[in-house]
C-alpha cells in the first residue's frame, strides 16, 4: 500500500472512531440501567417525558422500580450488591447519604448545571424538579383580596375563616418564623422556641392537619377550609379543572425533588448519562406541563404550554418572591423538630 493509501486509511479509520466513540473514554453501553423512583403519577410521567426518550437516544433500556428507601439503599451499598444505577431520594436523605458515603460525586463535566440556581449545585445529589409549598386559597372567601404573606395567613380577623396545615414540622416553622417577621434569608439556623410560639398562635385556626398531598385542594374544594398549606401540583390539578381555588406564590418554600447515584453502581457513567438528560430543556417541558414541577434549566419553560407557566414555582416572577428550604438544616435538626412538633400537637 502506498504512503498515500495508508495516509487515506488511517483518516478514514480516525472519522469512524471518532463517529462510533472507539476512541472515546466512553465505556461501553449496558444491558439496561435501573431507575429508582417514587413511582404512582410521577412515575409515569418519567416514562414519557426521561425514560423513554432516554432509550431512544442512547438505546438502553430503562427498567423502573420504586419507592424510594433511604434503608434500602444504605443497605444495597453496604453490602455491595447495588442493583440500582440512579435512584430518586428525598432532599434531607440525600444530604444524609452524601455525608455517610454512600453516593457518587455528580459529574459537572457530563452533568452541566450551569444555569442551574446557585442553591443547587450539590456535588453528590441531583435536583431534577422544583416544588414549592404555598398558600391556597378559596377565590371566593374574601371580598377584599386574598392573603398575601404568612402574617396575613396567621391573621385570622382580617381573614376569618378554617385553615389547614400539614402535619409535619417542615415548612411550619419557616413560615411560623415568617410570620412574625424574620427575613427570608435569615431563617436558618431555626429558632425553634420563637416558631412555637408563633405557632402557638394559629393553632386553634386550624381544623385539619393534612397528612396526604391530596387533601389540602380537596378541602378547599369541599369548603372545608378557606385557606390551605400544600404543593403547588396538587392546586394546579384541581384549578385546571376551573376549581373556585388559586395560589399565592408569595412566601413560598421551594423544594427539589433529588436523584443520586448509590456508591459503586454498575455503570455509573451511564447514571450521569441519565442525570444529565434530566437537563433536557423539552423533556423537562412535558414533565411540568403535566404535573407543573418543572425541572431547573430556565430554557425548558420557552417549551411550557402559555397556560400552565403561571403556576410554575420556576416562573421567573413566582421564583424570585420564594425561598429555598435548606435540606442541610433538616438533615442535621428534623429528628429533633420532629419530636418536638408531635408533643406541641398534643398540647391543649
Amino acid at each position: 500500500m502506498t504512503t498515500g493509501r495508508i495516509a487515506a486509511a488511517a483518516l478514514i479509520a480516525a472519522t469512524l472512531a471518532l463517529a462510533t466513540g472507539a476512541w472515546s473514554d466512553e465505556p461501553p453501553k449496558p444491558a439496561r440501567i435501573v431507575v429508582n423512583d417514587s413511582g404512582g403519577a410521577m412515575g409515569s410521567w418519567m416514562r414519557k417525558a426521561y425514560f423513554d426518550p432516554f432509550e431512544k437516544l442512547y438505546g438502553i433500556p430503562v427498567v423502573e422500580t420504586s419507592p424510594t428507601d433511604f434503608g434500602k439503599l444504605r443497605a444495597m451499598v453496604e453490602s455491595g450488591n447495588v442493583e440500582w444505577t440512579v435512584t430518586e431520594i428525598g432532599g434531607q436523605d440525600a444530604v444524609r447519604a452524601a455525608k455517610m458515603g454512600l453516593v457518587e460525586k455528580i459529574d459537572d463535566s457530563i452533568v452541566d448545571r450551569s444555569k442551574f440556581p446557585k442553591e443547587k449545585h450539590s456535588p453528590s445529589y441531583f435536583s431534577a424538579s422544583v416544588y414549592s409549598t404555598v398558600l391556597g386559597y378559596r377565590k371566593d372567601a374574601f371580598k377584599d383580596g386574598h392573603p398575601t404573606s404568612w402574617a396575613e395567613f396567621w391573621d385570622v380577623k382580617r381573614f376569618p375563616g378554617p385553615r389547614s396545615m400539614r402535619n409535619h414540622p417542615v415548612d411550619n416553622l419557616e413560615f411560623a418564623l415568617l410570620a412574625d417577621g424574620v427575613a427570608p434569608d435569615q431563617l436558618y439556623p431555626i429558632d425553634m422556641d420563637r416558631a412555637f410560639k408563633k405557632l402557638d398562635e394559629i393553632k386553634s385556626a386550624v381544623t385539619v392537619w393534612w397528612t396526604t398531598g391530596a387533601q389540602p385542594a380537596q378541602l378547599l374544594l369541599d369548603k372545608e377550609v378557606v385557606l390551605a398549606t400544600g404543593w403547588n401540583g396538587r392546586f394546579f390539578d384541581l384549578i385546571l379543572k376551573d376549581a373556585p381555588i388559586d395560589i399565592e406564590w408569595g412566601q413560598g418554600a421551594l423544594k427539589s425533588g433529588t436523584f443520586v447515584i448509590p456508591k459503586g453502581a454498575k455503570d455509573a457513567y451511564w447514571g450521569q448519562k441519565f442525570l444529565a438528560f434530566l437537563t433536557d430543556a423539552k423533556a423537562e417541558a412535558i414533565y411540568a406541563n403535566a404535573l407543573a414541577y418543572p425541572g431547573l434549566n430556565p430554557d425548558s419553560l420557552q417549551y411550557v404550554d402559555a397556560k400552565v407557566l403561571p403556576y410554575l414555582p420556576t416562573e421567573p416572577t413566582n421564583l424570585k418572591r420564594q425561598f429555598w428550604i435548606s435540606d442541610e438544616w433538616w438533615a442535621e435538626n428534623g429528628t429533633a423538630a420532629q419530636e418536638r412538633w408531635n408533643q406541641w400537637l398534643l398540647k391543649k
